[in-house]
C-alpha cells in the first residue's frame, strides 16, 4: 500500500511539474499581446490591462456562478478585491514596461520578485534566511543591475517598472498567503478579475483626465485586437486556474524552478514577433539572476530536509 500511495505521489507530482512547465511557456503569450496592442494597435497599456481583468472576469463568470452561487458565498470579499488590486497594479507595471522594452529584458529584471519575497519573509514573517541565500539575493539583485544599467541608459526610468510590478507582486503573494484556503481559487480568480477591472477603471478615468499617455481610454481599433483583448483575458483567468492546479499536484521547490521557463518563451516571443534579441552583457545578468534563484530554491528544500 506505502509502496503504490508512493507511485501514486510521485506520478502526480510529475503531472504538476508538467502542467506548471505548459503554464510558464503560454503565459508570456498575454505580455506578447500587451506589447503588440501597444505597438500596432496604439492601445494604452493602462486600457489593455484594464481588459486584462475584464475579459478574465466575462470568461469566468459563468464557471463562478454555476459553482459558487452567488458573491454571497463568497467568504473573504475584500481582501479578494485587493488581491485584484494589486495584481492590476503590477500588471500595469509589466504591460508599461513591456511597450517600450523588449520582453526578455522585461522577464529578467522582474525575476528579483523572488528574492524580495525572501527578505520579506525574513523581515516579516520571522523566517530564518542564513548567509548561504542572503548571498544568493545579493547576486540576484547585482544580475538585475547588469540587465538594468544598458536598458536605464536607453529607456530611463521605464526600465525600473518591472522592480516595482515584482514588488507589488510580492505583496500579492504575502496577500495569498493570508487567504489561505478559504476561498476556492475559482473564487479567487473570479474576485481578482473584478477586483482589477474596478481599480483599473478609476486609473484609467484619473489618468485620462491627467492626460497621461499609458493611461488613456480606448476601444480596439479592429476585430483582430478585439479578439486579441479577449484571448488575453482568458489566458489570464484559465491558465492561473491550472498554476493552482499543479501547486496542489506537487510541491512549491518542485515547481518554483519552471517560472524561469518564462524567460525562455519570452526571449523567443520577443525575437518573432518584434526582433528583440538580448545582448550578450544581458545574457550574462539572466544567467546569473536565474543561478540566484536556483540556489535560493535548492537551500529551501535543504532547510525543510534538515528541520
Amino acid at each position: 500500500m506505502t509502496t503504490a500511495t508512493s507511485a501514486t505521489t510521485a506520478d502526480r507530482s510529475v503531472q504538476g511539474m508538467l502542467l506548471m512547465a505548459l503554464c510558464m511557456i503560454v503565459l508570456p503569450m498575454m505580455d506578447a499581446i500587451a506589447k503588440y496592442m501597444a505597438t500596432f494597435e496604439t492601445m494604452s497599456p493602462g486600457q489593455v490591462t484594464f481588459y486584462r481583468f475584464f475579459f478574465q472576469l466575462v470568461v469566468l463568470a459563468p464557471l463562478f456562478f454555476m459553482s459558487v452561487g452567488s458573491f454571497r458565498n463568497v467568504k473573504r470579499p475584500w481582501m479578494n478585491l485587493m488581491r485584484g488590486c494589486l495584481h492590476a497594479g503590477a500588471s500595469l507595471m509589466f504591460f508599461t514596461a513591456v511597450k517600450y522594452m523588449p520582453l526578455a529584458d522585461v522577464f529578467a529584471i522582474y525575476f528579483v520578485e523572488p528574492f524580495m519575497l525572501t527578505i520579506m519573509s525574513a523581515l516579516f514573517l520571522g523566517e530564518k534566511v542564513g548567509w548561504r541565500r542572503w548571498t544568493a539575493i545579493l547576486a540576484g539583485f547585482g544580475g538585475a543591475m547588469v540587465v538594468i544599467q544598458p536598458s536605464y541608459a536607453i529607456f530611463g526610468w521605464t526600465s525600473l517598472l518591472p522592480v516595482a510590478c515584482a514588488a507589488l507582486f510580492t505583496l500579492y503573494l504575502f496577500l495569498n498567503r493570508a487567504l489561505g484556503d478559504a476561498d476556492s481559487p475559482l473564487t479567487m480568480q473570479m474576485m481578482s478579475g473584478l477586483g482589477g477591472t474596478l481599480f483599473m477603471g478609476v486609473v484609467l478615468l484619473a489618468g485620462n483626465e491627467a492626460n497621461i499617455v499609458d493611461f488613456e481610454l480606448s476601444l480596439p481599433s479592429s476585430m483582430l485586437g478585439l479578439t486579441l483583448l479577449v484571448i488575453l483575458g482568458s489566458l489570464s483567468g484559465y491558465v492561473h486556474l491550472l498554476v493552482v492546479k499543479a501547486f496542489r499536484m506537487a510541491s512549491l521547490s518542485l515547481l518554483a524552478p519552471f517560472q524561469y521557463f518564462e524567460i525562455i518563451s519570452a526571449t523567443v516571443l520577443g525575437y518573432l514577433l518584434f526582433s528583440d534579441f538580448p545582448t550578450p552583457s544581458k545574457w550574462v545578468g539572466i544567467f546569473i539572476i536565474v543561478a540566484s534563484g536556483l540556489f535560493i530554491i535548492w537551500r529551501e528544500q535543504v532547510r525543510k530536509r534538515e528541520a
